[in-house]
This record gives structure tokens, C-alpha cells and sequence, in this order.
């Protein structure tokens, strides 16, 4: 069902649900749905037959794909339930295909929070009739980061977690703050200095990042509850700035960037020790740094990126590969094909940006 035919009482009810269950990801919040004005949303929900309590919901992303005019369904971090409870799965598994007739969509995909070493989740899935994407098939067909690290933060205290650190990581934690380096935490009327930053990482790292508007829009929605914006600053100047978001037991590490100035003062060391406290005093058991690389040999390009992030020593988790059931296999073949070409596209056009 659409989010604005749940009454308040229902709205209530999903939320506290999406709050305290064990697989709650901020991506499968009502917030989040809001987030995404090009996507419209439904809410899938499954209750007890016998208590009528909610045992299971997925928020569902609907767009139309420009050229071939048909509709495609994503469940990022897809559904909130026991991954191993059938009955709920099944249930889920029907309301999308039945959303997939309401809309007529040719696919529906979903990449959820679970281990890629769960072999009864995966029996389970195949049963109900899902496809998983082959390891073979490229990582910009990924939605989401296949392989993530996470902090886990349950019953640690701030020095536990300082220690658990290695030495280099603790160093420059501790480095920051001797040189001078002071935390400030940022307001709505900050993004704009944050954005300027994100800029300015982009332009040294190459990578992409969304216009001002969607930090704007993401913080209407999810709130001061939910976002945090921290700055590390010397000299009265911003050097370094990040953007979490904590959602039912979890802190996520979602943007972070640099100035090029003052980089030897370590300031992005810092603040994920900043991140990590957020979610300790808001007695979270995860903090997630998100993407990690695959691929860990020094001549990889995100190898610095895997070494800054695997230094404060968390666990390397790989999820199950993107789940999708195909109802139109013609004009998924179109799609696959038209993807294809616009990622050619795509690493051309940034190919002659950087010469």
C-alpha cells in the first residue's frame, strides 16, 4: 500500500516495527521512501495471522525506466523480517508480484543485509523463486555495496573501542586532537559548506556526487533524529566534514570529505572516532562504513580507502548477491543491453574529464 493510505495508528505501529528489528536498515524506512521524489513507493506488510502483529515489511521503490517506458521495482536493503522465517517470505514474495501486476514492471530486484555465508536464506529464496546475479556480472549492475566493514559496538565502552584500533589508527586519532583540530556539529544551514567540501573531494578523487538539493531534501526527511553533520575544523576553518545516519541499532557512515588543506592533521581519523561515539551514546550495537573493496592488492584504485577503513579493525562482511524476479525477460533484455551501453557511455565521458 501507498504510505499515505496508512492510517496513524499503522504509521505508528511500522514505525516502531522498523525501529527495533534486528534487520532494520535505514533504507527501508518511511523516511527514506521520501527521500527518493523520483521513485514512487509502496509499503509491503505481513502480520501474524493470529496476533495480527506486523512479522514483516518492505518498502518498494517503483520507476519507469526512460526509453523503454516500463517500470522497475527495487527494494534497497530489501525487506525486514526473520530471513529465515518461509511463511513471511512467501507472503512478501506474493504482494510483489502482485505490485508487479499493479504496475506492470518487468523486474524486481532487492539487495538485503544478509551474509553471503547464509546457505538456509539463500535454499530459502530459491524456493520462492528468485534469481541471484551471478559473482560474473559487473558491480555497477550492484545497487548497493556488496561488501561492507562494521564495527561491533555492543557492551564497548569509548576506550575499548579507542583500543581496539590498530597503533597507526589510534595515533593519528589521538594526533588530530593534539594538533589542534576541534569538532564542531553542523546545522541545515551548513550543508552548503558542506557541499563545497564534497566538491572539492570529488574533484581530487573522482567520483561522483549528488546536487545540494538531495542533501536538502534527505535531511527534511529523515530529520535531526536520524542525520548528523560533523565538522573537523582548525584555525576557525573546515578541513573535513561527515554525514552519518543512524537508523534502529545502526550508525552508518554515509558521505565524508576533505579540503585540501591540513590533511597531514589526520582530521578524517577523528571524526569516524566521532561517528563510532554518536552511535555508542545512542546505544547502538553497529557502526558501518559502508563499501569496502573487493579487491585488496595495493594496486587496486580503492586499496587506500580499504586500508584507511580496515585499520579500526572491523569485520569484513560480503552480502548475498542482488536478488531479482523477472516478469517481462524481452524488455529486461532490452534493459540489460541499454544499462550496457550507457555505463560505455558513462566511463568515456570520464575518461576525457580526467585528460
Amino acid at each position: 500500500m501507498n504510505i499515505n493510505d496508512l492510517t496513524e495508528k499503522e504509521l505508528n505501529e511500522l514505525k516502531q516495527f522498523l525501529e527495533t528489528h534486528p534487520k532494520s536498515h535505514f533504507m527501508q524506512s518511511l523516511e527514506w521512501a521520501r527521500v527518493k521524489p523520483d521513485w514512487k513507493s509502496e509499503i509491503l506488510i505481513v502480520r501474524n495471522p493470529k496476533s495480527k502483529k506486523i512479522v514483516g515489511t518492505m518498502s518498494v521503490l517503483i520507476r519507469k525506466i526512460p526509453f523503454i517506458h516500463k517500470n522497475m521495482m527495487y527494494a534497497p536493503r530489501g525487506f525486514v523480517c526473520d530471513p529465515h522465517d518461509k511463511t513471511t517470505l512467501d507472503e512478501l514474495t506474493k504482494q510483489v508480484k502482485a505490485l508487479a501486476k499493479k504496475y506492470k514492471a518487468f523486474i524486481f530486484k532487492m539487495d538485503p543485509d544478509i551474509s553471503n555465508a547464509d546457505a538456509e536464506f539463500k535454499m530459502i529464496m530459491k524456493s520462492l523463486g528468485y534469481k541471484f546475479m551471478k559473482d560474473t556480472e559487473k558491480n555497477s549492475r550492484t545497487m548497493q555495496p556488496k561488501i561492507v566493514e562494521r564495527i561491533n559496538l555492543t557492551n564497548k565502552t569509548e576506550d575499548e573501542l579507542l583500543k581496539s584500533f590498530n597503533e597507526k589508527h589510534r595515533y593519528n586519532v589521538r594526533l588530530s586532537s593534539r594538533k589542534g583540530v576541534t569538532i564542531r556539529e553542523g546545522s541545515k544551514e551548513d550543508l552548503p559548506l558542506f557541499y563545497d567540501i564534497m566538491k572539492t573531494t570529488v574533484t581530487r578523487d573522482k567520483f561522483h556526487v549528488r546536487p545540494l538539493s538531495h542533501f536538502e531534501k534527505m535531511w527534511d526527511e529523515m530529520g535531526s533524529e536520524h542525520i548528523r553533520l560533523i565538522f573537523a575544523e582548525y584555525e576557525g576553518q573546515a578541513i573535513s566534514v561527515v554525514l552519518p545516519i543512524k537508523f534502529g541499532n545502526k550508525v552508518w557512515y554515509l558521505y565524508g570529505g576533505s579540503s585540501n588543506e591540513h590533511r597531514n592533521l589526520m582530521p578524517n581519523y577523528l571524526l569516524q572516532f566521532e561517528m563510532m561515539k554518536w552511535a555508542l551514546n545512542t546505544n547502538c550495537d553497529i557502526y558501518d562504513f559502508r563499501g569496502v573493496s573487493g579487491v585488496r592488492g595495493p594496486n587496486h584504485p580503492q586499496y587506500g580507502i580499504y586500508v584507511f577503513k580496515k585499520g579500526f579493525n572491523g569485520d569484513i562482511i560480503e552480502f548475498v548477491n542482488c536478488l531479482t524476479i523477472v516478469f517481462n525477460p524481452f524488455v529486461n533484455f532490452i534493459f540489460n543491453i541499454c544499462e550496457s551501453l550507457n555505463n560505455v557511455k558513462n566511463k568515456l565521458i570520464n575518461k576525457l574529464k580526467h585528460h
